[in-house]
């Protein structure tokens, strides 16, 4: 019978090797574009996957003010944050926060499909978004990745 492989502390070095991959989200959907994104972030596309350790590997996205929706989000999708105050609820229409922030979007994507935890947050740390063709971490060497 096979066993399911789980990682340990004593196998971190080697076992946890990162990659860099560079995605071009031209033209691509943007939540199709975050479950993927959010996938090799968790290193969910490894063979060593544990859920309990950071596994995933580094994404670079470029041109992420090109991403794509559909339908009629540009006027229907709405951001909303809240101070925690009686009556501060605040929204922001997507067309608005992409004149402001042009990744944004995408950022808050694939943070929305990452665990809600200490992890999740390391996790994003390794996520690079630009907004256009040019990224500062080619001394990487990142593969394209797609999707």
């Amino acid at each position: 019978m096979q066993k399911t492989y789980m990682a340990k502390k004593e196998d971190a070095g080697a076992t946890f090797a990162r990659e860099w991959y560079v995605v071009d989200a031209t033209d691509q959907p943007l939540g199709r574009l975050a479950s993927k994104l959010a996938t090799v972030l968790q290193g969910k596309h490894k063979p060593t996957y544990t859920p309990h350790f950071d596994v995933g590997d580094y994404v670079v996205v470029i041109n992420a003010d090109r991403v794509k929706l559909t339908g009629k989000k540009w006027d229907q999708k709405v951001y909303y944050r809240h101070s925690g105050y009686i009556g501060h609820l605040k929204e922001i229409p997507y067309r608005t926060l992409r004149a402001r922030h042009p990744a944004l979007p995408v950022r808050l994507a694939v943070r929305r499909m990452l665990p809600k935890n200490k992890l999740g947050r390391r996790m994003l740390r390794k996520l690079k978004i630009y907004s256009g063709p040019d990224h500062p971490h080619q001394a990487q060497t990142p593969q394209p990745l797609e999707l």
